[in-house]
């Protein structure tokens, strides 16, 4: 069974782009797999060789995001509340060891983006804030140590 992504349609809308431009590379790439075919030799042409490489890879990316799309659940935000941090939440963090306040919105794998304060739900963080609530401290165990966090807002 694959995994459930969940996306704002927002999120969803940006894959289906994604998805149309990487299908709209395959004719390119096999385009150079017929211009390198033609020159030759193919057990030692780097030009096929590449070109092939470069399918192989368009491939992959376009399987892994039809799959994406395929599995995605897009989360209804009018039903979001805030008593408690679930997927699309605004927390608001004071780090309990150096004292700085950080903000993250808590979002699906294929939209998180740290430069811009989204943080995949699914990452340590992302999963020891689940279901806390505003006031709760919460410690979280990455790979460079314990992380400890204290509630401060949660909002929309």
């Amino acid at each position: 069974m694959s995994e459930i992504h969940y996306v704002t349609a927002e999120g969803l809308e940006k894959l289906k782009g994604e998805l149309a431009q990487l299908i709209a590379q395959r004719p390119v790439i096999s385009k150079q797999i017929a211009e390198a075919r033609d020159k030759g030799d193919l057990s030692e042409n780097a030009e096929y060789d590449a070109a092939k490489e470069a399918q192989g890879l368009l491939e992959l990316k376009i399987s892994k995001l039809e799959n994406t799309i395929a599995n995605a659940r897009v989360i209804d935000e009018s039903r979001i509340n805030t008593e408690q941090i679930q997927m699309l939440n605004k927390v608001k963090l004071k780090n309990l060891i150096n004292n700085t306040v950080v903000e993250y919105t808590l979002v699906g794998e294929s939209e998180a983006n740290f430069r811009e304060g989204k943080l995949a739900a699914a990452t340590p963080i992302g999963k020891a804030l689940i279901g806390r609530k505003k006031g709760d401290v919460v410690e979280v165990q990455v790979p460079s140590g314990v992380l400890k966090f204290e509630v401060l807002d949660i909002s929309i």
